[in-house]
């Protein structure tokens, strides 16, 4: 089953990285239900604004760790 990473611009413009296994039922959670992270729940709404898929869960965790050491300038360079 793939995995994903993935970036969330809130309506603050801060960015958001988190690692789902169904990326579309979770940026629904993120979006409209009480189920999504307490931190874009009032940072709504989010845009999705980059994703990556990875064959295992191990290999997901590495680069959204990674991603959130980042700067945010970094960040947004590989966004845009």
């Amino acid at each position: 089953m793939p995995h994903f990473i993935y970036i969330l611009e809130c309506a603050d413009k801060s960015l958001y990285i988190g690692c789902t296994n169904n990326l579309e039922k979770r940026l629904k959670e993120h979006g409209e239900s009480k189920r999504g992270a307490h931190y874009t729940k009032i940072r709504r709404p989010i845009i999705l604004k980059y994703s990556e898929e990875h064959k295992t869960l191990a290999g997901a965790r590495k680069r959204e760790s990674q991603l959130k050491s980042w700067t945010r300038k970094k960040k947004l360079n590989l966004i845009n």
